[in-house]
């Protein structure tokens, strides 16, 4: 959990340094499932790293995506559910090909009208 707190912080210094203080109303973070990051760690954590900045209150979305894999050995693609993983060939040797991100996807903030 700590170190989920210490990215949803750098996820809000990000955004802070973006946006100044304008009010933040959403953010939407993409986390694969290979990032070795807890997205329900993450949404606990949004609400405390945010008191005293502008996305107090913001709305926390969060997109997991799949974790995919190129076998070193044959070359096919397969998806995977963890770091630990047999390609069809019997092989372990896989290159991850996505999953492991960690992005500020979107970013919306309050209109003035």
């Amino acid at each position: 959990m700590v170190h989920e707190l210490a990215i949803t912080e750098s996820v809000i210094e990000a955004i802070t340094a973006r946006v100044g203080d304008t009010k933040v109303t959403r953010v939407l973070l993409e986390i694969g499932k290979l990032s070795g990051v807890v997205p329900d760690a993450v949404r606990f954590c949004f609400d405390i790293a945010a008191d005293g900045t502008s996305l107090v209150g913001a709305a926390l979305e969060i997109i997991e995506t799949p974790g995919r894999a190129r076998c070193r050995e044959c070359g096919a693609r397969i998806g995977i559910d963890g770091p630990i993983a047999l390609c069809d060939c019997g092989s372990a040797n896989l290159e991850f090909i996505a999953g492991t991100e960690l992005r500020i996807k979107e970013v919306e903030v309050a209109s003035h009208v």
